[in-house]
């Protein structure tokens, strides 16, 4: 008796040799379910919605939201009004944590567009908003230019 174990016994001993932070793989994955996994979109229905817009590509072709990708291939997507060019290199089914979905792709995306709001102050989109003296500076420009 003492050298059976309980099911529940089994399934300790099973959860304690399994790595903690194992990313599951697949060969290839639909690429809305991948974008979204990686974590360039946030959810799956704006990357299905991305692809039936007509702004992503898989190595040069137009993505619908069932195409396959693999490791190696090239996915061009404009996400949030910005091109980015990432290569698969893990394809991933299931939503992980950033530091394990930055693994999954090399990103060759051209730096966000640096857009100036008044001459000296730069804003870079999706920096987020500005700092408390980046405000007042700004509002004490705009009092400045109306008189």
């Amino acid at each position: 008796m003492a050298a059976t174990l309980s099911a529940a016994a089994t399934l300790s001993v099973i959860a304690a040799t399994r790595p903690r932070y194992a990313v599951p793989m697949a060969d290839d994955t639909r690429i809305d379910r991948w974008l979204c996994a990686v974590r360039l979109v946030k959810t799956r229905p704006i990357a299905t919605q991305l692809c039936e817009g007509g702004h992503v590509r898989v190595n040069g072709n137009p993505a619908k939201s069932s195409t396959k990708v693999r490791a190696g291939d090239v996915v061009r997507a404009l996400i949030a009004d910005r091109e980015r060019i990432v290569e698969v290199v893990r394809p991933i089914e299931t939503r992980v944590g950033a530091p394990a979905a930055a693994t999954c792709y090399v990103d060759n995306s051209p730096p966000p567009v640096v857009g100036e709001i008044a001459p000296g102050i730069k804003a870079v989109r999706g920096e987020g908003r500005p700092s408390k003296h980046l405000r007042r500076e700004l509002e004490r420009m705009r009092r400045t230019a109306r008189g």
